[in-house]
């Protein structure tokens, strides 16, 4: 770890010193900026925003973004969408807005041309901010809790809790009610995504295949319950239903096959397909067969109506891709493939590790579904909502995680009974930044970049931008925000607020943001 921070530290300092004049720039710029949104969230608030807490100096700035700029030089992009590449971009040129969705776009500029890779440990990262002689000790607690304070007191979060932590050490630094467990929202897909690949491995993919019953001329589309499988033409790297029927149907022609009977398997997950919400537009049945998340349109992300049966979709769309190839069927039904079925071909998602991203970043609820009964079935569990409720909780226990008072009634956190601590969130991302579980690495890579990515986009960008990396949360009465932000002094911090009984959520969310600001700007070595 010393070699490698040894061998980063020169490309930091090139780096630092290209963006300097553009940061100090900058940081003069978004100072008025982010005083005025303190007062805004708080009347508390304008006793903070004197030189040491809201100051965005240049050295503040560039720990964060040239950070940025050395991870890309030494550990390549973080995926092949570009997130990696954006941050370098916005370190080395402040003109151009940096940032890339995770999933396929419907503009073909901006599409995967390749599965991607499993997301580096990005071990100079962890290195750099964790004891350095260019990196200053953790934040005192008590300063700390002096600038976040009066923030997180603000009305407009009615109940809230907090927790703040050094990642270098695992040491809480803050904690007001940090172990209270509240309702999540969405950052209940951090504890899913660590639970996937602690159970599964970040190199693991999901495979729909078809299998072909002996002497009945029966050919069954077997889902693996991948969400991300794909009907378009172009599949962005997704694994393809054409695709699929292409090499299903050059083998069927093989054994002088032109007329199958089709049906399809959805038996990999159990129990009830509709979530506890009812049918919603953040997200399809869940079942082990769809494609494109069961869309009626070509958007990849956002909520959008569901077609009533995923499954027989999917099917369906199949048959007429079959059909393109020659290959005649009955209207698919569902059915169960036996042992003897002989396997003919399969499209593999791309690695799991590629899969988390894509969900943390566009807080894909669908997606986060799937790796829930996923890490139940890995668990022995039953693949149902409970099995995975279990199985989560199980894993997130076995890597030693403060899992007491939480409840994971589903993956996506769309259920208002899920329940975390702001303590278990920020262990959870220190845990994920620990050397010892490079596997877990995805957890953070895949946040959202404030005023780059997915959620954030629009969000911090007058002030934190590529410093703050952070999972949202928003329910009715409920806003949430766990994450990393680099301090003034370089330091790399995990952060939770949970808050609930809020009554105006614009307002709670600018309250979160102008505290993950704070945490950002804060030199309270």
């Amino acid at each position: 770890m010393a070699r490698i921070a040894d061998a980063v530290r020169p490309r930091l300092a090139r780096a630092a010193e290209a963006v300097r004049p553009r940061l100090a720039r900058a940081a003069t710029a978004a100072k008025p900026r982010v005083a005025r949104l303190a007062r805004a969230v708080s009347p508390q608030a304008a006793r903070i925003t004197g030189p040491k807490t809201w100051q965005y100096t240049a050295g503040a700035a560039t720990a964060g973004l040239a950070l940025a700029a050395g991870v890309v030089t030494t550990a390549g992009p973080w995926d092949s969408t570009g997130q990696r590449t954006a941050e370098r971009d916005r370190a080395v040129a402040q003109e151009r807005a940096g940032g890339a969705d995770h999933g396929r776009s419907t503009d073909t500029s901006d599409t995967v041309t390749a599965a991607p890779l499993p997301a580096p440990s990005a071990a100079s990262v962890l290195t750099g901010l964790g004891g350095t002689s260019t990196v200053k000790s953790a934040p005192n607690g008590k300063a700390l809790a002096g600038v976040l304070g009066p923030l997180l007191d603000a009305p407009e979060l009615g109940s809230r809790t907090a927790a703040v932590v050094d990642v270098a050490s695992g040491r809480r630094l803050y904690g007001d009610g940090a172990g209270q467990a509240l309702t999540p929202a969405s950052t209940t897909k951090i504890a899913t995504a660590a639970a996937a690949l602690a159970a599964l491995g970040p190199d693991h993919r999901l495979t729909t295949r078809t299998a072909l019953e002996p002497g009945t001329k029966e050919l069954v589309l077997v889902g693996g319950g991948d969400p991300t499988l794909t009907a378009r033409e172009d599949s962005g790297g997704w694994a393809s239903l054409r695709e699929l029927a292409a090499a299903t149907a050059k083998k069927l022609k093989k054994q002088d096959l032109r007329e199958v009977t089709l049906s399809y398997d959805t038996t990999l997950y159990a129990g009830p397909e509709l979530h506890r919400i009812g049918v919603n537009d953040n997200l399809a049945r869940v079942t082990a067969l769809m494609a494109d998340e069961a869309r009626t349109d070509d958007s990849t992300r956002g909520p959008v109506p569901r077609v009533a049966d995923p499954a027989k979709d999917a099917a369906t769309k199949f048959a007429s891709f079959l059909a393109d190839r020659g290959i005649k069927t009955t209207s698919p039904g569902p059915s169960k493939a036996t042992n003897r079925a002989e396997s003919l071909a399969e499209a593999a998602s791309p690695p799991l590790s590629a899969l988390v991203e894509r969900m943390l970043t566009n807080s894909d609820n669908d997606i986060a579904e799937a790796l829930a009964r996923h890490t139940a079935v890995a668990g022995g569990r039953r693949a149902d909502f409970d099995g995975a409720d279990a199985a989560i909780r199980d894993r997130l226990k076995r890597l030693g995680l403060p899992v007491s008072g939480s409840a994971f009634k589903d993956g996506s956190g769309l259920d208002r009974a899920d329940k975390l601590t702001a303590d278990l969130l920020t262990a959870l991302l220190a845990k994920a930044a620990d050397p010892d579980h490079p596997e877990l690495r995805p957890t953070l890579t895949g946040l959202p970049v404030a005023g780059f990515t997915g959620t954030l986009t629009s969000r911090y960008t007058d002030g934190a931008a590529g410093i703050v990396r952070a999972k949202t949360g928003t329910l009715t009465g409920v806003n949430t925000l766990a994450g990393t932000a680099v301090d003034q002094d370089g330091r790399l911090l995990a952060f939770a607020f949970l808050a609930s009984n809020t009554t105006n959520p614009g307002a709670a969310q600018s309250a979160l943001d102008a505290a993950a600001t704070a945490l950002a700007s804060c030199g309270c070595g």
